[in-house]
């Protein structure tokens, strides 16, 4: 992929200021306008005209004749011939002077001269059109000067050429100004990628098929990078990576544009994360809790639940104010279309935004959906808003971004990974944080997904994006297929932020909720042996197979924080130690009704973070008179 210094590839335009070359650079001439010949052809005619009169009748007549001298670097001078009037010969020798009332001038000595100049120009310009390259300053100055005759200007425009092309990577030659992740343009109208900076060679990935390109086609630069719209008129649409509408829903009335890849905010402009973005889901909320400006990973098996997660936090979000963006990597569209439905059905579509790069799509879409996706909810960060970002999934991403590698030729490293696989994942999340009031005071929520292999989260990617995250939510198989759902271990996952991103009811209930559900597991594997246990090993056990059950909870069931304060208190403090392990969810449903309908002044305190001694003392008041008439329903068989 050698080439020499000469291959520099810039486009000629008629439209602008000229340019010198520098040393042993040469211009392409693709697009000069044919008009300038037509010029020539134009004055050649004119000239022939003149030759056969021999004589310029008028002002006008000699100014262009004069100007067409000019040109060549002629002069006109007027010398008196014939019957003492002033009628001259135009010779090239002196300065044009203008013509009286009723004087002609004769035209024998110059005209040919600049027929002969101009029929050298016109060779000039078929060769220049036949190689289509300037090789030395003198030619662009050249070409420079015939432009201004015809009140043209010239822009140089940097043009590479296609080397090499296929899956989805074209190597390209020139290019010597182009930008790192700088959009260039083929001649079919595909769009590509500048990743690979070479010495040598430009690597492109390419947005597009690459079906029309072809070895030897011209590239051209754009100057700008990839850039998406943004805003609330992306709300309720499902787009592709470049922000194009796909749902069938119209064009996309979004004036602003946000270029995908954009610096992180700085430490100064950080505030620290300690307000609570509620999924809904009673074990992430009490346990691990997330707040808002948090970057939290969910990991584990495939088909575990971990979208199911996300999905049901995105749903939590209605009436919150919160934007989400979910983004789907390397998704089948089955599945896209399974989560769209679903945000419709509950009505979530209103506020969320679907990025799409599906299975079929090419790596470069699925490489860039995640930053695309990122550039969307920063807008609403950046706008004063609190937003919430979905990644589903970072292997795939992970996956897609080592495909192009190694099509480019990169070096390979662990699990056949290029080198900067961690920094694509870094420079992404870390765009993820909470403003301070200086700068808008909005906060994006990262929820990223990566999926592993037979649990192994060792793997390379998990813990790459465990180091690079604030927490991991690990969903066990095992859970899963013993029927708890969601299959969260509370053993391994943790939320960095903890209790800060908890209001004061929540703190307040579940303080003790992560202890109690790890010694009953103590517990259990203890009591498989068989041996006898005293009363309090068994009472813990009771509580803790009722707070398993639960911590349990539909998908697609988000509970308000508030219902989760009565509940989980209900559960931690025993008055689920005589209900039936198959009887809480039913429990549950019923208490929850009874405090709407009987105490719902206490509900909206918990709502609001509130929690002292009446508040406690009124809960347990609700849940005594409740349980008196859950017993009674029990004894007559009703429940």
């Amino acid at each position: 992929m050698k080439k020499s210094e000469n291959e520099r590839g810039d486009d000629v335009y008629a439209t602008g200021n000229g340019a010198p070359l520098p040393d042993g650079a040469s211009l392409r001439t693709t697009n000069i306008p044919g008009n300038v010949e037509q010029f020539i052809r134009k004055e050649q005619q004119w000239l022939r005209d003149l030759n056969k009169s021999g004589y310029l009748a008028t002002d006008q007549h000699l100014q262009d004749l004069s100007k067409l001298a000019d040109h060549f670097d002629y002069q006109l001078a007027a010398q008196n011939m014939d019957m003492g009037l002033q009628i001259g010969e135009a010779r090239a020798t002196g300065n044009s002077v203008p013509l009286e009332n009723g004087t002609s001038l004769h035209t024998t000595g110059v005209l040919a001269n600049i027929d002969r100049l101009i029929r050298k120009e016109q060779l000039w310009l078929r060769n220049l059109n036949a190689t289509r390259y300037l090789d030395t300053d003198q030619h662009l100055q050249n070409l420079n000067k015939l432009a201004d005759h015809f009140g043209y200007r010239l822009v140089a425009q940097s043009v590479g050429m296609v080397k090499q092309v296929g899956d989805g990577v074209a190597l390209v030659s020139g290019l010597r100004g182009v930008m790192s992740n700088e959009l260039v343009i083929f001649e079919d109208g595909t769009y590509g990628l500048a990743m690979d900076l070479d010495e040598h060679y430009v690597g492109c990935v390419l947005l597009g098929s690459d079906e029309g390109i072809q070895a030897g086609d011209a590239v051209y630069e754009t100057g700008r990078v990839v850039d998406v719209p943004v805003g609330s008129a992306l709300l309720g649409r499902v787009v592709n990576v470049l922000g194009q509408p796909i749902d069938d829903l119209g064009l996309l009335e979004a004036d602003i544009r946000r270029p995908i890849e954009y610096p992180a905010p700085g430490f100064v402009q950080r505030s620290p994360v300690d307000r609570p973005l509620q999924t809904g889901i009673k074990a992430i909320d009490s346990i691990i809790p997330l707040g808002r400006g948090q970057r939290e990973l969910i990991i584990g098996n495939r088909q575990t639940g971990k979208s199911a997660i996300a999905v049901d936090t995105v749903i939590n979000q209605r009436g919150q104010g919160v934007p989400c963006v979910y983004v789907c990597v390397g998704q089948k569209m089955s599945t896209v279309v399974q989560i769209v439905e679903t945000f419709r059905e509950h009505h979530a579509l209103d506020y969320t935004v679907v990025v799409v790069a599906s299975a079929e799509s090419s790596p470069s879409m699925s490489y860039l959906a995640p930053y695309a996706g990122c550039a969307m909810a920063e807008a609403f960060m950046y706008a004063g808003q609190d937003a919430l970002i979905i990644y589903d999934d970072l292997t795939k991403h992970a996956i897609a971004y080592r495909q192009l590698s190694l099509l480019l030729e990169r070096p390979a490293g662990r699990e056949a990974y290029p080198g900067d696989i961690f920094y694509l994942h870094s420079r992404l999340l870390e765009r993820s944080a909470r403003l301070n009031p200086d700068h808008g005071g909005g906060s994006m929520t990262a929820l990223p997904i990566v999926e592993t292999q037979a649990g192994n989260i060792a793997a390379y990617i998990p813990t790459n994006l465990i180091s690079i995250t604030d927490g991991q939510i690990y969903l066990s198989a095992r859970l899963f297929d013993e029927g708890i759902q969601p299959a969260i271990d509370t053993g391994l996952s943790v939320s960095r932020v903890g209790g800060e991103a908890q209001n004061d009811a929540m703190r307040a209930v579940s303080q003790n909720l992560a202890l109690d559900v790890a010694q009953y597991l103590e517990l259990q594997v203890f009591s498989r042996f068989g041996t006898e246990l005293d009363p309090e090993t068994q009472r813990q056990l009771t509580r803790g197979e009722r707070v398993r059950a639960m911590l349990t909870q539909p998908q697609f069931e988000p509970l308000p924080v508030a219902h989760q304060v009565a509940i989980i208190y209900a559960a931690v403090q025993g008055y689920l130690d005589d209900v039936s392990t198959e009887q809480v969810p039913e429990f549950e449903t019923h208490f929850v009704q009874y405090l709407r309908q009987h105490y719902a002044g206490l509900l909206a305190e918990f709502a609001a973070g509130h929690w002292h001694k009446e508040l406690e003392d009124d809960l347990k008041h609700a849940l005594q008179r409740f349980r008196a008439r859950w017993s009674g329903k029990a004894n007559r068989g009703e429940v």
